[in-house]
């Protein structure tokens, strides 16, 4: 489990084809601190599992149906990731419970700049809409952020200065991609109460 509080902007180093998977080595001094094989770390929001280790560099096998589901598939050497080690046991939950499942992608649509602050406007697609509520949480590319308005197709989020600086979002620009995982709480709610719907009928 992951929080959504990135701890490091990390750097994708190389990029192997592997027909139907791909490899990536990527670089990151505090997420690979006695880091070692089969350990997780979120890249961009997606749970990968720890390969190879050697210095400040890890190596991951990312399989097709995540490359099809997440935007780790445009990822090429030189790309900015955002990583989180899991959370550990008796830790803070600094943001909200995450996964590391991504749900889906969106693109950046607009970015309003503000004296301390940035509204970054973000497309939903319309099947996740019914997770996303204003003041709710939601993941983007392994962030935990606030929701400030929920559209039908599109969701807003303002951003910190911090937040601008140590992470993604203040690198991507509209059109970019982003990796989407809404609130499982949600989720679980949603199949929980369908559950008890059908039980009454």
């Amino acid at each position: 489990m992951f929080t959504g509080i990135v701890e490091e902007l990390g750097e994708v180093t190389a990029v192997e084809n592997l027909g139907d998977a791909s490899r990536f080595r990527l670089r990151g001094p505090v997420v690979t601190e006695g880091a070692k094989h089969g350990d997780s770390i979120a890249v961009n929001g997606v749970c990968l599992t720890v390969v190879e280790h050697e210095g400040d560099e890890f190596t991951a096998d990312v399989m097709a149906e995540t490359l099809d589901r997440s935007s780790l598939g445009a990822l090429t050497v030189g790309s900015r990731v955002n990583l989180e080690r899991p959370t550990a046991v008796g830790a803070r939950l600094g943001g909200h419970i995450v996964q590391g499942h991504v749900d889906g992608t969106g693109q950046v649509l607009e970015r309003r700049p503000s004296e301390h602050w940035e509204i970054v406007k973000v497309s939903l697609p319309a099947h996740f809409s019914r997770y996303v509520v204003e003041k709710g949480s939601i993941t983007v590319d392994g962030i935990s952020l606030t929701v400030v308005d929920a559209g039908a197709d599109h969701f807003t989020v303002s951003l910190i200065p911090t937040t601008l600086a140590l992470t993604t979002l203040g690198l991507k620009q509209p059109g970019d991609p982003v990796n989407l995982e809404v609130d499982v709480v949600a989720k679980y709610v949603e199949r929980l109460l369908a559950g008890t719907q059908g039980a009454a009928k």
